[in-house]
């Protein structure tokens, strides 16, 4: 068994990537790995069997980060019927050890560590050493999680705060919310604030009257089981008119700026907001206007300490993978 090789994965509701990491290599050059499709696969057994037999690597532990609450090592995916269990995965491969962390706090472990150029500024701010630091995240869900200094090194502490319930900051809003109370219980900032919100936003702003949907994008999206790669596309495709694209683009931008200056407010982030997910890389021009900044950093009467906190997107789609095998050979070292 090789006494410096780790596999280290990020498990979303859709896909999995797992990777291969070596002590010597470093976190920047995987030896191995691979994007899954997670409805390929009955379980996760079924799916980390297959790899590993592909793959033909000997290691020596595991960390994963997982989109679900990790408790007591074992995770129920939160939008997939599968379960995970460190202590199974341990016993089964006959391992050092497996870790087991929810897939935003295997991001924020990256956070400390990812060069300048896995991040662009949206704003400059005022950091202040060894604060508390703020991470959100929409992709297929929304994430949220933060860091605080721990003596030594940051703390990632994981949340459900996606799924907190979903408060409306102008009248638009508030039709929103009511508009989806109409056909489920109580929304949530994952309902609007996520892969599977967008569809939600594109739905109100057509049946509300806000936008009209052109035929030859109604039948695009009928045509389709996933509307929102559809809408991000048509909205960032210059040789496409759909004001109904557009606007639901900028209804998601401003309910995720507005989320993510709660979260700051919450955890006193003076280290920074850091946003990451699949999403915000795709509509960086939405992020950096001031209508955007503003709804994060305008919570009076917390405006003036708002607006020292610095805000930055994750790039690098790695991150979170990067950040599990950060965390993953610090277990390792410690457990020697």
């Amino acid at each position: 068994m090789s006494k410096d090789l780790l596999l280290a994965g990020d498990i979303g509701a859709t896909k999995s990537n797992l990777a291969f990491y070596s002590s010597k290599e470093g976190l920047n050059n995987p030896i191995a790995e691979d994007n899954l499709q997670n409805k390929d696969f009955d379980n996760f057994e079924q799916l980390i069997e297959g790899y590993l037999e592909s793959a033909k690597q000997d290691f020596k532990g595991i960390c994963l980060g997982i989109a679900g609450p990790v408790i007591d090592n074992r995770v129920q995916i939160t939008n997939l019927p599968w379960v995970i269990d460190g202590s199974v995965l341990q016993e089964w491969f006959n391992l050092q050890g497996v870790w087991l962390l929810n897939d935003l706090q295997a991001l924020s472990y990256a956070v400390p560590i990812l060069p300048d150029e896995d991040l662009e500024i949206i704003k400059q701010g005022k950091p202040i050493d060894r604060a508390p630091i703020a991470v959100i995240a929409p992709g297929t869900g929304l994430g949220e999680a933060f860091l605080t200094w721990e003596g030594e090194r940051y703390q990632a502490n994981s949340t459900e705060g996606g799924h907190t319930d979903f408060g409306p900051t102008n009248e638009r809003q508030v039709r929103l919310l009511e508009y989806l109370l109409k056909s489920q219980e109580r929304v949530s900032y994952e309902n609007v604030c996520s892969g599977i919100g967008i569809p939600n936003l594109y739905r109100f702003l057509r049946d509300e009257g806000y936008a009209l949907e052109p035929e030859w994008l109604g039948k695009e999206i009928s045509g389709v089981d996933d509307v929102t790669p559809v809408i991000f596309s048509t909205a960032l495709d210059k040789n496409k008119d759909s004001a109904l694209c557009d606007m639901t683009i900028d209804l998601f931008v401003e309910i995720l700026a507005a989320e993510a200056g709660n979260l700051a407010l919450k955890t006193l982030a003076k280290g920074g907001i850091f946003i990451g997910g699949g999403l915000p890389p795709r509509i960086l021009p939405w992020l950096k206007k001031d209508v955007f900044l503003k709804a994060i950093f305008n919570k009076s009467p917390h405006t003036e300490l708002l607006s020292q906190i610095p805000g930055k997107v994750i790039l690098n789609p790695k991150a979170n993978l990067i950040g599990a095998a950060h965390f993953g050979f610090e277990k390792l070292r410690n457990s020697s």
